[in-house]
């Protein structure tokens, strides 16, 4: 249920390009009517209109939360100010380049903040989100660490390679599936790394 509300805003994303991009000249009247241009094409409406959603919903999102927990995680505040920034860019100069960085960004901060946590403030992200349910030996934190942050800057490059290197349409599927794919796999192969020491732990708290 909350990787669903997680990926609200994207699903929403999606869901807009690939409504609009079916009635394309519809997508357009709609996006001119909106933005109060008369020169948005057809080609451009859909991610244009999906553009607008994703602020929606990520505002919404954010608001959501703060209504039902009263704390927004830091994360979701730089989520929100990049959809904004870089997706208010996208619809005030008509260019899906913008939106197109915005989970590149978004991967990349995440890596910079688990770097700069780690070599200046030497503290483990992952062992201080996860050490009151693992219990890890020093080094196997350290590694768990590092392989999320080389992750969170490969999930990045591989945004740009798609992004700039195929259709819009293609890179829209591979936001929605090929993210919340590779994260899966990443997720089930830390697991299965993981799942020797919590063997080796309740091996120990048998005897």
């Amino acid at each position: 249920m909350k990787l669903l509300f997680d990926l609200f805003p994207v699903i929403l994303f999606f869901a807009t390009f690939k409504y609009a991009g079916a009635r394309p000249d519809d997508a357009a009247l709609w996006a001119g009517e909106l933005l109060g241009s008369s020169t948005i094409s057809p080609a451009q409406a859909p991610i244009l209109l999906a553009t607008v959603v994703v602020i929606l919903a990520t505002i919404a999102q954010i608001a959501w939360v703060r209504l039902r927990h009263g704390k927004v995680d830091r994360m979701l505040w730089v989520s929100l100010a990049l959809v904004v920034l870089f997706g208010g860019m996208t619809l005030v100069f008509q260019n899906e380049a913008f939106i197109k960085w915005k989970p590149t960004l978004l991967y990349w901060i995440f890596a910079a903040s688990m770097g700069f946590a780690a070599l200046v403030l030497k503290k483990n992200v992952m062992q201080s989100m996860l050490g009151a349910q693992l219990q890890l030996p020093e080094p196997v934190w350290q590694r768990v660490n590092l392989s999320w942050l080389l992750f969170f800057l490969a999930m990045g490059a591989l945004n740009l390679i798609v992004a700039f290197n195929f259709s819009t349409d293609i890179w829209v599927d591979f936001k929605l599936f090929g993210g919340m794919g590779l994260m899966l796999v990443f997720v089930v192969a830390q697991g299965l790394f993981l799942s020797k020491y919590m063997d080796d732990k309740d091996v120990t708290e048998d005897k």
